[in-house]
This record gives C-alpha cells, sequence and structure tokens, in this order.
C-alpha cells in the first residue's frame, strides 16, 4: 500500500498529513516546536498517538527512537563510516534490524531486513511536486498491519538525512 508524504516540511512545529493513494488522511505527522530535541508524533485520523519519533542527544553518531507507548520499537542510526553507499540502520526491539539503503536526498530507498523488502520510498511514482511515495510491503505478515512503524522510520530517515541536505546546499 502506498502513502504518500510531503517533502521538505520537517521543521520542528510543522504539521501535515500523510495520505493514502486515494488522497484520503490517514496519519498525521504532528512536529513538536520548542522542545529541546527534534521530536515529531505520529497520530491516527482521530488524534491517538501511535508512535513518538525523537532524536537521542549527545551520541557520537545522529539517531532516532521510535516509541509506542513510551517503548523503544526501533532506532535509526546513521553509519559511522560508509565510502561505498548511503546506508542507516534500523534496530529492531524483538525483531530482525532493518538497513535503509539507496538515495537519501533524492528520496529513492528501500527499507529492508533479512527477509525481504520492507518498504520502498520513491519520489517517482508521483508527479506532485514535494511529495513522495512510501510504499509498505503489505504482503510481510510480520509488518502488513504496521503501517505506522514504517511511516514513523521513513519520518526519521527524512529528519536523519535533511541535515546532510542543508550542508550540501550551503557548499
Amino acid at each position: 500500500m502506498k502513502f504518500l508524504v510531503r517533502e521538505r516540511v520537517f521543521d520542528i512545529g510543522d504539521d501535515y498529513w500523510v495520505t493514502d493513494e486515494d488522497d484520503r488522511k490517514v496519519f498525521l505527522v504532528d512536529g513538536k516546536a520548542l522542545r529541546i530535541r527534534t521530536t515529531f508524533e505520529l497520530k491516527d485520523t482521530d488524534g491517538n498517538v501511535l508512535t513518538v519519533i525523537r532524536k537521542k542527544l549527545f551520541k557520537v553518531r545522529d539517531q532516532m527512537r521510535v516509541e509506542r507507548d513510551g517503548d523503544t520499537v526501533a532506532t535509526v542510526r546513521k553509519r559511522l563510516v560508509n565510502p561505498l553507499r548511503d546506508k542507516l540502520v534500523v534496530d529492531m526491539e524483538g525483531a530482525p534490524d532493518w538497513e535503509v539503503t539507496g538515495d537519501f536526498l533524492g528520496k529513492e530507498y528501500v527499507i529492508a531486513d533479512e527477509h525481504g523488502t520492507v518498504a520502498h520510498v520513491s519520489r517517482k511514482w508521483f508527479r506532485v511536486r514535494d511529495t513522495y511515495a512510501v510504499d509498505v510491503n503489505t504482503h510481510r505478515s510480520d509488518i502488513g498491519g504496521d503501517a505506522a512503524l514504517v511511516i514513523s522510520v521513513a519520518v526519521a530517515v527524512d529528519s536523519l538525512t535533511r541535515d546532510d541536505e542543508e550542508g550540501e546546499e550551503q557548499d
């Protein structure tokens, strides 16, 4: 199932909807302003908080935690040294870890684990400006019903790689 995510709106305090292929609102990403660290809440259409995505402070490498009901369910982190390709690692609690590989700045990457593709992120599927798609592999029984977790990881990836993009624009 594909979800549409607006791009370049990950400034703290910005709220935006994630929609499905039929343009129905599915998740609200609520950027929390006035926080010491970057924080987002992923909410359902009724306003219930499904996950909290927050940047960990004072770490050697940038990382963000995805929390559900106060417990960390995933930690997205940059690799320290990676000369061959862009790659992030998602440490999953109680499940095989995920790898995120591809072109983060171009929004063309794959989230996968030892069992195969979890999701494919691409801006090619839609011509809507400032939008990219997250295609969740619903054939995977282990993640098919947890699109919120996959979208949360995509939000974390976007937030972590946004700093890289802004640094390149200033060069």
